[in-house]
């Protein structure tokens, strides 16, 4: 069970929130607005959003289609999901327990080219697990170190910045640790995604991210606000 005594205000908010968007974009055209049956589908000439968020997130259509996702990465061990290609959504299942003897290496290339070609197909993305704290988090931080080149540090900062509950397990911090020292070490400099030198991040202040490939994301402010019944984030599974 989900205990929030001793919780700063942020964590607690964050928590209860069912999604954040990570890396945004410019607001996609009027004639892209979501209509009840199908998700809207995001300009293609601008990159995709991405967004972190828990279960609930995919409970609700509605955010869904506002926030234009098609995409999902759904990260969890599970037998039934709310939400599944047969609804008009693309998605990766990614089967892992949040366990620090959990081994997410094997996982990390996979799920990185797949949020990769989404975004820059001009899809956004949503990365979930059961709350949104540990292993979806530690996918999204997966990405940031392998497509934008940043250290676990910098991925890190930012995600927490957006969704400030996130805490992944010390047995995925090991690994996403060594994971980065891996592609440091093998990838050649000329490769986009490992250039550290057109990598920056402040996790606080009002400087802008600038990442490899030409996307600069604007000052990180808050993610996604969502206003609906906090209740539908904070279940009783000890489960992140």
């Amino acid at each position: 069970m989900i205990r929030f005594e001793g919780m700063p205000p942020e964590v607690m908010e964050a928590m209860c929130t069912p999604m954040h968007q990570i890396l945004p974009t410019a607001p996609p055209p009027q004639s892209s607005q979501p209509t009840q049956s199908t998700p809207a589908i995001p300009s293609p000439t601008q990159p995709g959003s991405l967004f972190l968020g828990s279960i609930s997130a995919t409970m609700d259509r509605d955010l869904l289609r506002a926030n234009h996702i098609t995409y999902l990465v759904q990260v969890l061990d599970v037998p039934w999901l709310p939400i599944s290609e047969k609804d008009g959504f693309r998605c990766l299942r990614i089967d892992i327990l949040d366990k620090p003897t959990a081994d997410l290496r094997p996982h990390l290339e996979g799920a990185c080219q797949y949020i990769a070609s989404a975004l820059q197909s001009g899809n956004n993305v949503l990365v979930h697990c059961q709350q949104g704290v540990s292993r979806s988090p530690a996918i999204v931080i997966a990405y940031l170190i392998h497509n934008l080149g940043m250290s676990y540090d910098q991925a890190h900062a930012l995600v927490k910045r957006r969704r400030p509950c996130i805490n992944p397990n010390p047995g995925f911090v090991a690994a996403l640790r060594a994971w980065e020292g891996k592609w440091r070490a093998s990838a050649p400099a000329s490769l986009p995604h490992m250039r550290r030198a057109n990598t920056s991040y402040s996790g606080s202040g009002g400087t802008q991210t600038t990442v490899p490939n030409g996307y600069t994301a604007p000052q990180l402010s808050r993610g996604v606000s969502y206003a609906g019944s906090s209740s539908s984030a904070t279940g009783s599974s000890a489960t992140r």
